[in-house]
């Protein structure tokens, strides 16, 4: 931008500086020459032709001078606050991140095993909507003629402006019949939400209708995981969340809390809204970056409505407004269509406490009595059921019916089983894991091992290892696996070269000294269920280590890695 303003004034100088010269040569006078009243100087005149050719040339340069300062003024009106090139960048990360794309083996290790991550896999309700419908092409039927739904959407007097065509006429219809079971889930995951979303919403002073993107990026899911490597219910980016002041470390993500990673969201969606000044806009923003609407805005010729860039977006920032629009009308009319919100088993009341000690959550449950699995499901941002409370000052959430037994064994709980708990080679291992965060990248033109390695704070051995590469060349469009920050879990680290491997045909002798156990699939298992006989080990290992998705059928041999 400084640049831009610098190149501004000089040619502005320049045109200052010639536009005298301009004056004076069309009255034959040149700037050297001495005017009347001046000591007279003899000079050789010059000819007529030679002040016309000086005539045209200044002219000519005058008006290349003026075309380049339309140019720079035109860029400059064009050009975005230095604010909205921050944010620019912060999806650079994120352009293979599609709204509530998630699958059960998207789930990260550090969530694989809470009981609410379990639900959510059962009851399917985190599907990709666009793995079951193609919206580009498919057009759905309904009884409920236009004009109900204008006059309803109307009457929502919705401080964002909720347009209506065949477009979101379509996702409209989406939501509130063709997925009207998998709304009633969602409905009943937001009376416990919804709440808590709108008071957060409330005290940043933005609409509180935007409580409906929360639906369209995860299901109201806390701990869902993109394959992009989006977390929480938010579906935040590391750097995204980074920048918003989310804490990701070896102990906390913060992206998976799900009031922290509403104050986010809130904070982008305002920053947003600034630089676009348009809801609409703000909310294709979160979706696909603020850089990919301010190239969309260009491409349209300078058009700021979302319809009117709309052509321009990328194919899954279409979808994403209207999307929102269907959402937010079938939270609204839900009854009208006859969905009923199923009931979920949270804890009505909670109690907040401030732990300003190492506490795991196994101290909390075993002394105090609370379910391990609601300490799961209300802290889940705590990647090893461990609160770092030594480190700062952190955030305990339990239901509030055990609030008087915390309180009454709040002395003895630290104490218990915390050689076991805190023994300095567990901490080591998590601590040397980094943040340990799993992400695909994908490769882009341009790009080399060693700069890949810097992005991710890893090492070009690290990034070769951990996907069986023989040299260094990679090609545009490669995915490659990296945890960020050089954590992979051993399996991923160290056995790369034997996942790779095909199974062996037939049951096979294992080496005693081998770093994993052949374990032959049953009718029944799934992932979750075998990793929960091996200590230590969790779905996402057995994948990594196998090199396999969640899908797995009886018969099958698959290696269980020892961690």
């Amino acid at each position: 931008m400084k640049k831009r303003i610098f190149k501004i004034c000089a040619v502005a100088g320049a045109m200052m500086i010639l536009a005298p010269s301009f004056s004076l040569a069309a009255e034959g006078i040149m700037p050297n020459e001495k005017t009347d009243g001046e000591e007279n100087v003899p000079k050789v005149p010059k000819k007529k032709s030679e002040l016309l050719r000086e005539n045209r040339d200044l002219k000519k340069e005058l008006d290349s001078l003026r075309a380049e300062l339309v140019r720079y003024r035109s860029e400059l009106q064009q050009a975005d606050s230095l604010d909205y090139e921050i944010i620019e960048d912060i999806y650079d990360e994120n352009e293979n991140k599609s709204a509530a794309g998630l699958n059960p083996e998207d789930y990260s290790a550090e969530v694989s095993d809470s009981l609410l991550s379990i639900w959510y896999m059962q009851q399917k309700i985190s599907e990709s909507i666009q793995d079951e419908y193609n919206m580009d092409s498919v057009r759905f039927e309904s009884n409920v003629p236009d004009s109900i739904y204008v006059e309803r959407l109307k009457a929502m007097n919705s401080f964002i402006d909720l347009p209506y065509n065949a477009i979101v006429r379509n996702y409209i219809v989406l939501y509130s019949e063709k997925m009207d079971s998998r709304m009633g889930q969602i409905l009943g995951l937001c009376s416990y939400y919804m709440p808590i979303i709108e008071e957060i919403f409330d005290r940043h002073d933005i609409p509180l209708e935007l409580k409906a993107m929360a639906v369209i990026e995860s299901s109201l899911n806390p701990v869902a995981v993109s394959r992009a490597g989006a977390k929480g219910m938010w579906q935040f980016m590391y750097s995204t969340a980074k920048i918003y002041g989310l804490e990701i470390n070896s102990f906390v993500d913060e992206r998976l809390d799900p009031i922290k990673a509403a104050h986010a969201a809130a904070e982008y969606l305002k920053d947003a809204y600034n630089i676009f000044g348009d809801w609409n806009l703000a909310i294709a923003s979160y979706n696909c970056g603020a850089g990919n609407v301010n190239r969309a805005i260009r491409r349209s010729g300078g058009k700021r409505a979302f319809w009117d860039i709309y052509p321009y977006l990328p194919r899954e920032t279409r979808g994403y407004v209207p999307a929102f629009v269907g959402a937010l009308y079938t939270m609204t009319y839900y009854k009208e269509h006859g969905i009923e919100p199923q009931p979920v088993a949270m804890p009505v009341h909670v109690d907040t406490f401030r732990v300003n000690r190492m506490l795991h959550f196994k101290q909390v449950s075993e002394v105090a009595g609370v379910p391990l699995e609601d300490l799961k499901n209300l802290n889940p941002q705590y990647r090893h059921e461990i609160i770092p409370g030594n480190e700062k000052e952190y955030i305990l959430r339990i239901p509030y019916n055990y609030t008087n037994s915390f309180i009454d064994h709040e002395d003895s709980l630290y104490a218990y089983r915390a050689d076991e708990f805190f023994s300095p080679v567990v901490i080591k291992k998590i601590k040397d894991g980094g943040d340990g965060e799993r992400i695909v990248h994908r490769v882009r033109s341009g790009e080399v091992l060693g700069k890949i390695a810097i992005r991710y704070h890893v090492t070009v051995s690290q990034i070769k290892r951990w996907n069986n590469l023989r040299s260094d060349n990679i090609r545009i469009g490669q995915r490659l696996v990296i945890y960020r920050g050089g954590g992979a879990p051993a399996s991923a680290s160290s056995s790369t070269r034997k996942a790779a491997q095909p199974n062996p045909p037939h049951k096979s002798t294992v080496p005693a000294d081998a770093d994993y156990t052949v374990y032959t699939v049953k009718s029944g298992d799934s992932l979750y269920l075998i990793a929960k006989d091996y200590p230590g080990v969790s779905a996402q290992n057995i994948m990594d280590f196998n090199g396999i998705s969640s899908k797995i059928k009886p018969g099958m041999k698959i290696k269980i890695p020892k961690l």
